[in-house]
């Protein structure tokens, strides 16, 4: 629901704005659907269309909110969506996708080869369904030939800004950002993301090297150390693992060893060098830019970030 209504809400103040400024209203915002049948929303909200899909000509822009549940049923039931967008793309409208959108947009085909941001959440499952889209889960916006996606939950609020501060000017982006008390310009998820080892396959021996890294993640694991003691070739183990994981093997030890150190930081009072050491780093430089590639942030700014008990004391001053 907020993706419906945060967009709508939005680009409608900025109208607002503008009109008090003395200028015209920039946008016409419509909620379009594909009838203009009433629908309930998780039991609790419905929304009604203003106009279905077989009404509308033309129009600069489409904003693909979020679909939930069942992905692959959410995209059969909203089918009749896939040509329509298409068809618009093709004729030069604008398309913008916000989360889960995504996938519906993937549907079309019109990311095929093209870089496309979703929930990071979901970044496993919509590579599995669009091997052919370069999703950069880390991403909270990306802007390709007129097709725009934006990361995960309520920063779809940071895609709504960049399309009013090209629509309509950096001013007025900046002006909503601080109405709406939005933090402009966060290109990254990376430091929201929650690594979960990706167990949702059916290769047993990459599963067995998967649980022996997350139970050794404070020791040195080498690559070969788990080809020998699952009794495959190297080269075999790093395609198995590949295409079970999404990851390299040396990928996926890192990100083991990352996600400790970060509820490390999160939760403990330990330096940096500590919580370096007790997973499994010996050499400063390389963690802090494994760190940084992996969260977006130095071990530093993570733990000011999010650990409470680091937090500078607060004073409450009565006069």
């Amino acid at each position: 629901m907020g993706s419906i209504e945060g967009p709508h809400k939005v680009f409608n103040q900025v109208n607002e704005f503008l009109v008090a400024m003395g200028k015209p209203a920039l946008f016409d915002v419509k909620l379009v659907g594909l009838s203009r049948d009433e629908q309930q929303y998780e039991n609790s909200f419905t929304v009604k269309p203003q106009l279905s899909i077989y009404e509308l000509d033309y129009t600069d822009l489409i904003v693909i909110p979020a679909i939930k549940g069942d992905l692959k049923r959410s995209i059969q039931i909203n089918q009749d969506f896939i040509p329509w967008i298409s068809r618009h793309y093709k004729a030069g409208t604008e398309i913008a996708s916000l989360c889960l959108g995504a996938f519906l947009l993937a549907s079309t085909g019109l990311l095929k080869g093209r870089k496309c941001a979703t929930h990071w959440v979901f970044a496993n499952e919509f590579k599995k369904m669009f091997p052919d889209v370069n999703l950069v889960a880390e991403k909270i916006i990306t802007d390709e030939n007129g097709i725009y996606c934006s990361g995960g939950a309520y920063s779809f609020l940071n895609l709504i800004l960049y399309l009013i501060e090209k629509y309509a000017g950096r001013s007025m982006a900046v002006l909503c950002a601080k109405v709406f008390e939005i933090e402009i310009e966060r290109g990254s998820q990376s430091p929201f993301i929650i690594f979960n080892g990706q167990k949702e396959h059916e290769d047993e021996p990459v599963k067995k090297a998967q649980v022996f890294i997350e139970n050794n993640f404070q020791k040195k694991i080498t690559v070969d150390e788990l080809a020998s003691m699952l009794a495959l070739s190297r080269r075999n183990l790093e395609r198995r693992f590949k295409k079970a994981t999404s990851n390299t093997t040396v990928e996926y030890i890192q990100r083991v060893k990352i996600e400790a150190a970060k509820m490390s930081l999160e939760n403990s009072r330990e330096n940096v060098n500590e919580v370096m050491y007790k997973v499994g780093y010996n050499d400063s430089k390389a963690f802090r830019t494994t760190f940084k590639k992996i969260t977006g942030l130095s071990p530093l700014q993570y733990r000011s970030k999010y650990n409470r008990e680091m937090l500078p004391s607060q004073r409450v001053v009565s006069s």
